[in-house]
């Protein structure tokens, strides 16, 4: 096998493999609105003609939602299952797209051609990086360089509710080495990256109740406890004055950074005053004695996502609401548990209750932090391939979200993951005009090809 000969290959035919991005990009997969269940079923039927068409023996598989698509291809050393999703977001607003959402095309912008689309960077560019990636090596060598599973499901962007049964239905066949996930970016748009850490997530609505009936502040106020006065209190306990949560035992049994780890992320020379200043900030506002990045990365949070009661019409109404409601959100890191998390939150807001103060609470959800472990030597071979294509460094990064997806492949199939993407942070994933740059598409492509002969010849 020649890795030279499977990156000239790809520089060499891409143009053809833009096209087949733009012919996927073309048909409108939106998981969450049923009026396109059927455009989700040609998409799932495009990729298993294109997997066949490389030799890869692949079905479309039937869920209650949208399909799966499932692809195997044997072969020796390492078993890597790759996943991705071919389902995409709604496109509103649509009069704020400057072309039709649908109708894909190239574009020369001022920073070098894009391929602008819905769907382009999340995910479908990402993941066809990996099967072009495939194409070369296959049309060079005859067959893929190790034991593959391709794995794409079509509800990412309505909460995958048929991914965690299918995986347990089928996973002594989903069963891997190593899951490899593209649907993440690059650090600041251009160190390659490998996400390694994921935060989980605690979300929680409190209802705090004080009189029967909203009361007349002329009459009862000062008199009465308001429960907006007694929620307002509790909120602003949830810190300390150096930015810490103050819940009792938030952060027990959270480990430190790795000396390694902790000298990569020093070396991106994160830029957080300008990453601040492009929203109108200027101050982190974590914990003071964390550097900005591990306040987004490696810390836990605890954040007011909304407040309501009493009268919020035009106009005034002087009352005493009989109810106040606030929703919070808690951002895990490794050693946290959310059942614990969210009992001591609970506990927490009880001690503080004012007399004829009452509580109630409505979980929307909790999940475990993911946290990759780079001791397998996997992970150092990718991170070398990928420096290897790249004019920067890669390095080992965290991601403030959650990608739920990562920690089942952990806890449903005991595999690690590692999430390598090449998306931009003005790819507008989500928003009127997501583009994928042109760029990430073929140097994603060359990425993968250096990946899997890092992997194949590493056993």
């Amino acid at each position: 096998m020649s890795l030279d000969a499977v990156l000239a290959r790809i520089d060499e035919h891409l143009p053809e493999a833009t096209s087949r991005l733009l012919e996927l990009l073309r048909i409108p997969s939106i998981s969450t609105d049923p009026a396109y269940a059927g455009d989700c079923d040609a998409a799932a039927d495009w990729l298993v003609a294109d997997l066949q068409s490389l030799g890869i023996k692949a079905e479309k598989r039937a869920t209650p939602g949208h399909p799966m698509v499932v692809g195997h291809v044997e072969g020796d050393g390492p078993h890597l299952l790759f996943y991705g999703h071919y389902d995409v977001q709604p496109v509103d607003p649509l009069e704020l797209w400057t072309n039709d959402p649908f109708d894909p095309r190239i574009e020369e912008t001022p920073k070098g051609k894009v391929i602008r689309g819905r769907g382009s960077s999340d995910d479908k560019g990402q993941l066809m990086t990996f099967v072009e990636a495939c194409r070369a090596w296959k049309a060079v060598n005859g067959t893929l360089p190790c034991k593959i599973t391709f794995f794409f499901e079509g509800e990412e962007e309505s909460g995958s509710p048929s991914l965690v049964p299918f995986m347990k239905e089928n996973a002594d066949e989903l069963g891997a080495d190593i899951a490899l996930i593209c649907d993440t970016g690059m650090f600041q748009s251009r160190t390659p990256a490998i996400v390694t850490m994921l935060r989980g997530m605690v979300t929680e609505e409190l209802t705090i109740k004080g009189p029967d009936v909203d009361l007349h502040s002329g009459f009862f106020g000062g008199l009465a406890m308001n429960p907006i006065r007694a929620l307002a209190g509790i909120l602003a306990d949830l810190h300390d004055d150096h930015g810490r949560v103050a819940i009792p035992g938030f952060y027990d049994n959270i480990p430190d950074l790795s000396d390694d780890v902790r000298a990569q992320w020093e070396g991106l020379d994160f830029d957080w005053q300008g990453f601040l200043g492009a929203v109108g900030l200027s101050v982190p506002a974590g914990e003071q004695d964390r550097m900005p990045l591990e306040m987004i990365w490696s810390r836990p949070t605890a954040e007011v996502n909304g407040i309501w009661g009493g009268y919020t019409g035009e106009g005034f109404k002087t009352v005493l609401p009989a109810k106040a409601h606030a929703k919070i959100s808690f951002r895990l890191v490794a050693g946290q548990d959310p059942d614990s998390i969210r009992d001591n939150f609970r506990a927490f807001v009880r001690d503080r209750l004012p007399e004829d103060c009452s509580v109630e609470f409505k979980a929307h959800g909790g999940s475990a932090a993911s946290v990759m472990s780079t001791e397998d030597p996997a992970f150092e071979f990718a991170r070398q391939a990928l420096s290897d294509e790249w004019p920067e460094t890669a390095a080992y990064v965290g991601c403030g979200g959650s990608i739920p997806i990562a920690g089942h492949f952990r806890q449903i199939l005991g595999m690690n993951a590692m999430l390598i993407g090449f998306g931009k942070d003005d790819d507008a994933i989500h928003s009127p005009n997501e583009k994928y740059d042109l760029e990430s598409f073929h140097k994603g492509t060359r990425s993968w090809a250096r990946i899997l002969d890092a992997l194949s010849s590493a056993q």
